[in-house]
């Protein structure tokens, strides 16, 4: 693996030509800082728009020509201020009229909404002096709208050859035919992920406006300590359970090639950040609990029937009709004569009465409840398997502050335990928990 760091710099990380001083700064302060991956200018302030929610507003005005012409005004004196304020020598209204000409032309949504991006890249490449790849010259799609992966990484891995420095735009790639495509909102953290792999970096940087990421949510537990080193499991169960961290595609690629993540703040340089590992490479990793996250507004399901366990294909018709209904379930807690669904409200809306329904006709179950207002909270670490009593420390939290459990769910791997609770005890079971392993430094 080469000495290549790949940094990709959020929205807020290049607002405006202040915030792309500062961007400058962190990469020259590293030679390794090869390929840079950014993504459309973020808010400057809390009544500001993103660059790329003024583009959807353009692509909305389409037949309405006079609303689209002053929309793309504001996307157009945005990019003049930052070039004009930076100096430089950048004819950027070029690049915005053929964008324009190219509008009228191919009414595109992803074509529209990628602007943002390859706009932002010129204008860094142009700042930094680093070669502007296009990224629909490397992330390619297929005619689908799916990645293709293997031709992306090939591309890539001969980009990193041919140019020692480069600025490549997140958020969207093109098919063979030229046809640009985008990930979802977020996609510049899975582009700069691809970026890290196909060049073989050693880290891959992803610039924000937070230092890392917190061991429970802020708006909960009041100053959360920082996480200091997570693993990719542990930071696909924190995100799974609603905690705000990376856009979920963005681990893949270099989970697969082993290459570590480090989260990082473009106001705070100096900050370590959270450093995300395929494992942790010191055995001496202090903590038990990694994080605390969770999500209210689920409903239980609870089916029961004498002799259910001897039922050859019960679970089977079962969820059948859940898959018929189109829903995801979130745990499937059973015993012998019982099993339960948990399903977030959002699955089961305008559909509960329906399932209900198809599960005492086809099933003749001996009875079926349905309880709402259950809340999911999942406390998440790697060193919980090596560590007694933390199921017991967990619960005993709980308890003094007279907080029911209505559920518990662990997996083999031991990495987490669910806990189902009342929506209204959410806040303070995640208060409870935290501080008790927190005060008890374990």
């Amino acid at each position: 693996m080469s000495e290549i760091v790949v940094s990709k710099f959020g929205g807020s990380s290049l607002a405006d030509s202040n915030q792309f001083k500062k961007v400058k700064d962190i990469v020259f302060s590293n030679k390794k800082r090869k390929f840079i991956v950014p993504s459309a200018p973020g808010k400057r302030y809390k009544d500001d728009e993103k660059i790329t929610d003024l583009l959807f507003q353009c692509y909305n005005s389409i037949e309405n020509k006079e609303k689209f012409i002053e929309t793309f005004k504001i996307i157009e004196d945005r990019y003049i201020q930052i070039c004009n304020e930076l100096e430089l020598d950048l004819d950027i209204l070029s690049y915005c009229e053929e964008i324009k000409n190219t509008v009228y032309q191919n009414k595109s949504l992803d074509y529209i909404v990628s602007r943002g991006e390859y706009l932002n890249a010129i204008v860094l490449a142009a700042y930094l002096g680093f070669k502007f790849v296009d990224a629909a010259e490397v992330i390619v799609f297929l005619e689908d709208g799916k990645l293709n992966f293997d031709e992306t990484q090939s591309r890539l891995y001969k980009m990193s050859l041919e140019y020692d420095y480069a600025v490549i735009p997140g958020f969207y790639g093109a098919t063979d035919k030229g046809i640009v495509k985008v990930f979802s909102r977020g996609g510049s953290d899975f582009s700069g992920s691809l970026v890290a792999n196909g060049v073989n970096a050693s880290l891959y940087e992803n610039w924000t406006d937070v230092s890392g990421f917190l061991k429970a949510d802020p708006r909960i537990v009041d100053h959360p300590r920082h996480i200091e080193k997570i693993t990719y499991k542990e930071l696909r169960e924190l995100s799974y359970m609603g905690a705000s961290v990376l856009h979920e595609d963005a681990v893949f690629p270099v989970k697969k090639s082993k290459i570590p993540i480090q989260i990082r703040n473009t106001n705070s340089p100096m900050d370590e950040g959270t450093l995300i590992l395929s494992d942790f490479e010191s055995p001496k990793y202090p903590k038990t609990i990694t994080g605390i996250a969770g999500k209210k507004d689920f409903t239980v399901i609870a089916i029961e029937k004498m002799l259910m366990n001897e039922e050859k294909g019960f679970l089977r018709k079962l969820l059948s009709i859940i898959e018929d209904n189109d829903i995801s379930v979130e745990h499937i807690p059973s015993g012998i004569d019982s099993v339960s669904l948990i399903i977030s409200d959002e699955e089961l809306r305008n559909k509960l009465d329906k399932v209900i329904e198809e599960i005492r006709t086809k099933l003749n179950p001996d009875s079926v409840e349905v309880y709402p207002n259950m809340a999911l909270m999942a406390v998440v670490g790697k060193g919980m398997i090596r560590t007694r009593g933390i199921s017991a420390r967990l619960f005993t939290a709980l308890k003094e502050q007279q907080i029911n459990v209505r559920m518990i769910s662990q997996g083999s791997s031991e990495i987490n335990i669910i806990i189902g609770i009342e929506n209204e005890d959410f806040e303070s079971a995640v208060n409870a928990v935290y501080y008790a392993f927190e005060q008890a430094n374990i």
